[in-house]
């Protein structure tokens, strides 16, 4: 007999694999940790399978709790579309996302699609710009909430992932190996820059200038056409250029994603963009 699953189940399935900890799930979800766990037990009985081991990190999904885990998001998205239809509080309105130049078409592109096709009523507006512009515009008003980078550390908004400041360059490419080293970067704002200095000058090694006017495109032209060496985070090189492990580069710090968002209360919009930021953050951790 086919059993219908219950969506109160799910929902707190995926609250613990987001969380990896019985624990933050109980705190997200309101409950004891004691309720949630039997939750899982629960939907573990009706599925016939186990959806989670534990290791020291915390919870790890099984093979059957990541194939499960997509599909979750999906139901419960659905589940809230339609109650909120029958509600008649649809998301609507307009909302305004600060992006850095370097996240748009990289590890932000799946979010942005996700939520268009979650939301067609709401109006989106992209602001691209450095991390340090995108801080101000927030605290101005000018912007709803902005993904930010920013060296790992104590910060004021909410850390979704940690990824590597890499050296990159053209594949093969000569550039690497030139002095003074040409360095490319997109603005003299750029977040990267104070710490890519500061490495050039720790490690004593000359550079110049090859280009920087906040175009995101150009910069990376100058790194295919070997014209000089870039810094970018790792999970947003693309394929066909190198990370360089050259010994004669000096290290780069780890950065951060962060999402900010306002002091002030945000609008629904701007709010359902957030949760829609971090479930999709959540999910290239997951898989990366």
């Amino acid at each position: 007999m086919i059993r219908d699953l219950d969506t109160t189940l799910i929902r707190t399935f995926v609250t613990a694999a987001d969380k990896a900890s019985m624990t933050a799930a109980a705190n997200a979800l309101h409950l004891t940790q004691g309720a949630v766990s039997q939750q899982i037990r629960r939907l573990e009985e009706v599925l016939g399978q186990s959806l989670f081991q534990r290791d020291r990190r915390g919870l790890r999904l099984t093979r059957t709790g990541e194939r499960l885990l997509d599909r979750g998001r999906r139901l419960l998205a659905l589940n809230d579309e339609i109650l909120a239809e029958a509600r008649g509080r649809a998301v609507a309105g307009q909302v305004r996302l600060g992006v850095p130049y370097d996240l748009v078409g990289t590890l932000l592109q799946p979010v942005l699609k996700a939520y268009a096709e979650a939301h067609p009523q709401v109006e989106v507006s992209l602001v691209c710009a450095s991390s340090p512009e995108l801080a101000t515009a927030l605290a101005a008003g000018t912007i709803d909430l902005a993904v930010i980078e920013e060296r790992v550390g104590p910060t004021a908004g909410e850390c979704l992932l940690v990824d590597r400041l890499v050296w990159v360059g053209a594949r093969g490419g000569a550039a690497r190996a030139k002095r003074p080293l040409p360095v490319s970067m997109v603005a003299d704002t750029c977040a990267f820059r104070p710490a890519v200095l500061a490495a050039l000058g720790a490690h004593e090694l000359h550079w110049r200038t090859v280009f920087e006017n906040g175009n995101i495109d150009a910069t990376t032209a100058t790194v295919r056409s070997d014209l000089a060496v870039t810094t970018w985070l790792a999970s947003t090189v693309p394929a066909d250029l190198d990370i360089l492990a050259d010994a004669e580069l000096p290290a780069l710090p780890n950065f951060s994603v962060s999402l900010h968002l306002p002091k002030h209360a945000i609008a629904p919009a701007a709010q359902a963009f957030a949760a829609q930021i971090r479930d999709g953050l959540s999910r290239y951790r997951q898989a990366a």
